[in-house]
């Protein structure tokens, strides 16, 4: 079991690593060729940001293990919310600002409410929940008109949006040189994202099949956990240099990607099976938390305060406690 533990914790190092590598050659590619900076930093940030997740998922998807998809992606949204958005709030306030409240916390709930209607199969059709193919191209169908309304909102605004105006990005041409490098850690990072998700999705099961758990809690746990470090970071470095409006925004830019690219591609490639023991729970929970951060936003002045940190912590680690102990 130990060596198993090592091998999550080093597909996981991959993963982040890559995600890294990933996203500061694409930036550094978009520098070089003169992209806009406002397309780099709804494109490339917010992928590189969920690439840990996407990699991860994409394997597992791949390899028949749906369970931990499932559990990945709304464990990673749970923990985003409950455990980022938590901590971060104890360390200090989080000022919100409106562009957030206006337009990417709706997208967050509008994406939630979509998952929460397509997994009530039980209800809705009397077949067992699954988040089929169908359901997998709509969740990109969304995504893109996501990115559409975003990307073509912020090219009227015309650099008006205090999200964006964090993104040092900046514009120009380069050497050859640096292009060839920029792809060269393009090409690592994928090659990171690749080989790190492969060994965590191997480890992940061999874990769940030796302790006798499902793959939907190892998913829900240790690898949502592991996946969701660079949202972590970020989040707790913005909110340490007072930069809290990043701090949100990361989280909830991460959570409209988890479940409209990253659930709608694993869903197409191969549907996900949703958990008959806590699936349905799990995505309440998760809509529940998203819930909460609309009135949590408006109250305050804009801002989370601690106590509202604290509640979003307790709720998380409460319900992590109930999910792993109630089987």
């Amino acid at each position: 079991m130990l060596l198993q533990l090592v091998l999550l914790v080093v597909g996981l190092a991959l993963v982040i690593g890559g995600g890294e590598a990933l996203i500061r050659g694409a930036s550094g590619l978009a520098r070089t060729l003169g992209v806009s900076p406002l397309v780099v930093g709804l494109t490339v940030v917010a992928f590189g940001t969920s690439a840990p997740e996407l990699t991860v998922n994409v394997s597992a998807a791949v390899q028949g293990n749906s369970d931990i998809s499932f559990g990945n992606i709304i464990g990673s949204n749970i923990a985003n919310i409950g455990l980022i958005i938590g901590i971060s709030a104890l360390v200090r306030p989080l000022v919100i600002q409106g562009v957030i409240i206006v337009r990417e916390i709706p997208m967050m709930l509008l994406a939630s409410a979509a998952a929460l209607i397509a997994g009530m199969d039980q209800f809705l059709r009397g077949t067992a929940p699954v988040f089929d193919r169908a359901e997998g191209l709509l969740f990109l169908l969304l995504f893109c008109v996501f990115l559409f309304y975003t990307i073509g909102d912020v090219i009227r605004s015309r650099r008006s949006d205090p999200l964006l105006q964090q993104i040092e990005v900046r514009e120009g041409g380069g050497s050859m040189r640096n292009t060839l490098l920029c792809i060269g850690a393009m090409i690592f990072g994928l090659l990171l994202l690749v080989s790190g998700g492969d060994v965590a999705v191997d480890a992940a099961v061999a874990l769940a099949e030796m302790l006798d758990l499902p793959g939907v809690i190892i998913g829900f746990s240790m690898v949502a956990i592991g996946t969701s470090l660079p949202e972590l970071v970020t989040s707790l470095l913005a909110t340490l240099r007072g930069q809290t409006d990043i701090a949100i925004g990361n989280v909830v830019g991460s959570n409209i990607f988890n479940l409209l690219l990253v659930n709608g591609l694993c869903a197409t490639i191969r549907p996900i099976e949703i958990p008959a023991s806590g699936g349905s729970a799990d995505l309440l929970m998760m809509g529940l938390l998203s819930l909460l951060i609309l009135p949590m936003g408006v109250s305050n002045r804009y801002q989370i305060v601690r106590w509202e940190g604290g509640v979003l912590l307790f709720l998380y680690l409460a319900y992590m406690g109930w999910r792993v102990f109630s089987l």
